[in-house]
């Protein structure tokens, strides 16, 4: 479904949001709640049938949902925002060689920017020359057609390290990506957005994982501004992250900006109630607003909604799942 249609479907949910509304001012009926829950799944259904990310996200909403038309109107909203286009630059200013034991390296920095955006909004990567082969090979094994036109910097068997053939790379480089950015298919893409963002990750779990929370914090809070602007079509897919951040925060003994995260973590999942995330990050939750003084019944009331509707099954802790993260 291209930009167009999918923002179309989003005007019309939000249109059956408002329908409902303008019978009463108060909290909707079971009925009436049950009613606009089915109109809006049946759209997202057929305007969107192969939603990424499936086995994450779960996207279908729940029937038997609790969300009030308030939360509703708000969920809709944050979807219509996610679904405005945003259009990335790429640029690789510098680089740098490395000399590892035996082998020898160009290391291309990658700057992203938002168009129409302040320095503020970049994100800054670095990827060798073998990162952009290997995306490369991944992307011509899933996408053969749509890669047809896109031409790929050849090795040479001399001259690798030469400042005239490292400029050529740079900016053939820069055009690749700016090239597979602009194929919608491609932009969308696990393969892609890996390339951009997972080696970070990697390393932030790694630090996560060996209680070096800080070093793990500082490089979450540098990807997750880029994973936002690559999966706008897929929020959900960043409630890892955000979660990860969460238990850096509470184990760095910063409960409020613990909850902050959390509470962006926990709007993503409203109607994602069987994401694996959802009932650790609401057990997490329900123990940050009691130290923080906030409204923790809410929260209670949706865990308890959840485990009279489920079976009785083990689940991990918020910081279980996220030591599970990539694990080679």
């Amino acid at each position: 479904m291209d930009q167009d249609s999918h923002c179309t479907a989003e005007r019309e949910l939000l249109e059956a949001v408002s329908r409902i509304t303008t019978f009463s001012t108060t909290s909707p009926s079971d009925e009436e709640r049950n009613q606009l829950k089915a109109e809006i799944s049946c759209q997202v259904r057929k305007e969107n049938p192969e939603k990424d990310d499936l086995q994450d996200s779960n996207a279908s909403l729940s029937p038997n949902s609790a969300m009030t038309t308030k939360e509703l109107q708000e969920y809709w909203r944050n979807e219509k925002r996610q679904c405005r286009q945003v259009k990335l630059l790429f640029e690789i200013p510098s680089t740098r060689i490395v000399e590892h034991h035996l082998s020898k390296y160009v290391m291309y920095k990658i700057i992203i920017l938002q168009t129409g955006s302040f320095d503020s909004n970049k994100s800054v990567i670095e990827r060798r020359y073998s990162d952009f082969e290997k995306l490369h090979r991944n992307l011509l094994e899933e996408f053969s057609e749509e890669m047809e036109e896109v031409t790929f910097p050849k090795k040479t068997l001399t001259g690798n390290f030469t400042e005239e053939i490292i400029n050529e790379r740079k900016l053939a480089f820069k055009d690749y990506l700016r090239l597979l950015y602009s194929i919608k298919y491609i932009q969308r893409s696990k393969k892609f957005i890996d390339f951009l963002t997972r080696p970070e990750l990697q390393e932030a779990y790694g630090c996560l994982r060996g209680g070096q929370y800080t070093k793990a914090l500082e490089i979450l809070l540098e990807v997750i501004g880029l994973q936002e602007r690559l999966t706008r079509g897929n929020p959900v897919s960043i409630v890892p992250t955000l979660c990860a951040i969460v238990v850096c925060h509470k184990d760095l003994e910063n409960p409020a900006s613990a909850f902050e995260y959390g509470e962006k973590a926990l709007s993503r999942l409203r109607v994602h109630t069987s994401h694996r995330y959802y009932i650790p990050l609401l057990e997490t939750m329900i123990t940050l607003a009691y130290e923080l003084g906030k409204d923790f019944l809410s929260l209670q009331e949706k865990l308890e909604e959840w485990k009279a509707k489920k079976d009785p099954i083990r689940v991990f802790t918020l910081k279980e799942l996220a030591v599970r993260e990539y694990v080679q």
